[in-house]
């Protein structure tokens, strides 16, 4: 298997199993939210330090400490994450999987705010189009919920935001997810403990369940270690257009599996998000092709070709 087909299949592998993690989050009642992202974060800890073990490269740890700016950017992608993770949950156990879907299906859109904002990038009509489509959207969803759709758009920013801090650190998908898991690790630790001394704790109540926590951390790993490797195999273009297939699969579970209500006005707010996205996904890929296209007739020709 050449390294672009294996490449895709580690995409597929990882949108898969984010596409159908509610499900797997559903199981994890009665426990709360805060527990689940309490056993979620040290639980990561633990399987991926195995296997940082397995791989023999626990001694990045040495050369990451001798670097402080490095560790508070990974302090606050922990921090990004940890907000990401536990919206993530409680939207899941609250019954709305079809709004946690809307904040990925927005966040390419946010990234591209981000850009401009944070990054001062200039953006194409097509990008200006899109944000202004997708701007539409979520006003009729607001309308629709009666309120802003804030657990969405918490959602698309934090995931944004973790993935510019983690873009300029650079850390591997395993170093980082263990460094980031290790900060917040402490404070969940604490937690798990208070509830435990409360008598609030699930945890131990029921072997399948006490499995289903402890197997958090890899479900929460495995995912991630399967982009890191379809990241490195793929072009963005091709990253970019699998990374709606967890979207799609999470609206499916809201809808068809958990039967959450999808009114009209909803629908048509989602639809207004497609259209952004499939502008912007036209675009994205259109300015690949030109800036390789620019960049083989700028190249010089060998001299055996002339």
């Amino acid at each position: 298997m050449n390294q672009t087909r294996l490449g895709y299949l580690y995409g597929f592998g990882a949108y898969l199993l984010w596409g159908f993690f509610p499900i797997y989050l559903k199981l994890l009642r009665p426990a709360g939210p805060v527990e689940i992202l309490a056993h979620r974060i040290v639980w990561s800890v633990v399987f991926v330090a195995l296997v940082l073990a397995a791989m023999r490269n626990i001694g990045f740890l040495r050369a990451l400490a001798r670097r402080p700016r490095a560790l508070a950017a990974i302090a606050a992608a922990a921090a990004l994450i940890a907000v990401n993770w536990g919206t993530y949950i409680y939207g899941v156990n609250s019954d709305r999987v079809v709004e946690t879907a809307l904040g990925y299906f927005i966040n390419p859109l946010v990234v591209v705010l981000i850009g401009v904002f944070v990054l001062r990038e200039r953006l194409r009509p097509a990008q200006w189009a899109a944000l202004g489509v997708g701007g539409l959207a979520v006003a009729v969803l607001t309308v629709d919920y009666g309120r802003l759709p804030w657990l969405a758009l918490t959602l698309a920013f934090s995931f944004a935001g973790y993935g510019l801090v983690k873009k300029r650190l650079g850390l591997p998908a395993a170093e980082g997810l263990f460094v980031e898991s290790a900060v917040l690790a402490l404070p969940a630790l604490a937690y798990l403990g208070w509830l435990a001394r409360q008598g609030e704790a699930t945890f131990g109540h029921g072997s399948g369940h006490t499995v289903l926590l402890v197997l958090a951390g890899a479900a929460t790993a495995i995912p991630l270690l399967l982009f890191a490797g379809a990241a490195n195999r793929l072009p963005l273009t091709g990253l970019g257009m699998l990374q709606y297939l967890a979207p799609i699969l999470q609206l499916g579970c809201g809808v068809l599996v958990f039967h959450e209500p999808m009114p009209p006005a909803r629908l048509a707010g989602f639809a207004l998000v497609w259209v952004a996205l499939v502008v912007f996904t036209v675009d994205a890929v259109r300015h690949t092709r030109r800036t390789r296209a620019e960049a083989r007739a700028a190249a010089p020709v060998p001299a055996g070709a002339r």
